[in-house]
């Protein structure tokens, strides 16, 4: 196995202090609110927001937007789902490398996938040690029952890593937006490493996108044609088989790139936490499958209401990234 190319001054493991977040202003600090938004208590009357035209909002947000998707259409990584798997390994990915430019895709307008509550809607967010390292990192408070953790709402983890991850210069996240399918190339014999090739083997080069509500009315409006994300290395973390669950690997079937899916198990929490963890892998070549499409793949079992599992799925999914990085970014610029 190739040495893991991550740079010598950076630890893998994650860290266990909280990068430092710049507060906007240092009298917000203590239950104190800044003298600035003090001073608008009760000069309400004369209130008043600055004037700009209708035309320069929509401006400000088109130019930024279409400015994005400009300079994502040639991304290093894309992550498939904004849920705890791919935000954990956007951000552990892009503190690693803040040279990668990575795009997130979220066919939801709200990212944060299954985990802004907890089982049966219920508020506290559950995880078993070790992942308490992660919160630590990111810097979400938590109690300590011991054994494992609670988030007094997974609201507060979500927000909080979202928070972390959308400050990164070097993602970009795109919501409300679908991936309809992997762009592909062939994998030839002497591509530059060893394993299985030959006719018919793929290598994943990137991703074909379209608006969600797009992709929702395909079948009852006339063509509508899509878009393109090229990346040598797409992660996908999907979640389990869904309306847009399990996407990338129920595709690599219709590919025959694997035989057939595996099959969610019933719920097993001992069993499926370290399942998950440990076969999070690149799947084909350019694919890293991890969270709960994986358990679709290896027939593994769900866990249920406790989500450390895909928080360091994402860990171990930045980790392979950083592992194939060079290799399929070479092959990708043949």
């Amino acid at each position: 196995m190739a040495p893991i190319a991550i740079p010598t001054s950076t630890p893998v493991a994650v860290a266990s202090k909280a990068p430092a977040v710049k507060s906007p202003d240092p009298d917000t600090t203590n239950g104190k609110l800044s003298p600035a938004l003090t001073a608008m208590f009760h000069n309400w009357s004369t209130f008043s927001f600055a004037p700009i035209r209708e035309s320069t909002v929509s401006r400000a947000m088109t130019r930024r937007y279409f400015h994005d998707l400009d300079t994502h259409a040639e991304s290093d990584v894309v992550i498939i789902g904004a849920g705890s798997c791919g935000l954990s390994c956007a951000y552990t990915l892009a503190t690693l490398r803040p040279d990668l430019r990575i795009s997130i895709v979220e066919a939801g307008v709200a990212p944060g996938g299954g985990a802004w509550l907890g089982g049966q809607l219920f508020s506290a967010m559950v995880m078993r040690k070790p992942a308490d390292v992660f919160l630590r990192d990111v810097g979400v408070p938590f109690e300590d029952e011991g054994d494992y953790v609670v988030v007094k709402h997974a609201a507060l983890f979500t927000s909080t890593v979202l928070s972390r991850v959308l400050g990164m210069e070097n993602v970009k996240l795109f919501n409300a937006t679908a991936v309809e399918d992997l762009i592909t190339r062939r994998h030839h014999e002497g591509d530059g490493e060893d394993g299985e090739e030959g006719e018919g083997k793929i290598r994943v080069a990137g991703v074909v996108t379209n608006w969600t509500l797009v992709s929702m009315h395909h079948d009852d409006q006339s063509c509508m044609d899509p878009n393109t994300i090229n990346a040598p290395v797409v992660v996908s973390t999907t979640g389990h088989d869904g309306p847009f669950g399990a996407f990338s690997v129920k595709r690599l079937v219709g590919m025959k790139q694997i035989e057939k899916l595996g099959g969610m198990r019933g719920l097993d929490m001992q069993a499926a936490e370290d399942a998950i963890v440990k076969g999070t892998r690149e799947i084909v070549p350019g694919l890293i499958v991890g969270g709960m499409e994986l358990s679709e793949v290896d027939g593994a079992n769900r866990m249920g209401p406790t989500f450390g599992a895909m928080v360091l799925s994402g860990v171990k999914a930045a980790e392979e990234v950083l592992r194939v990085f060079d290799l399929r970014k070479a092959q990708n610029d043949k």
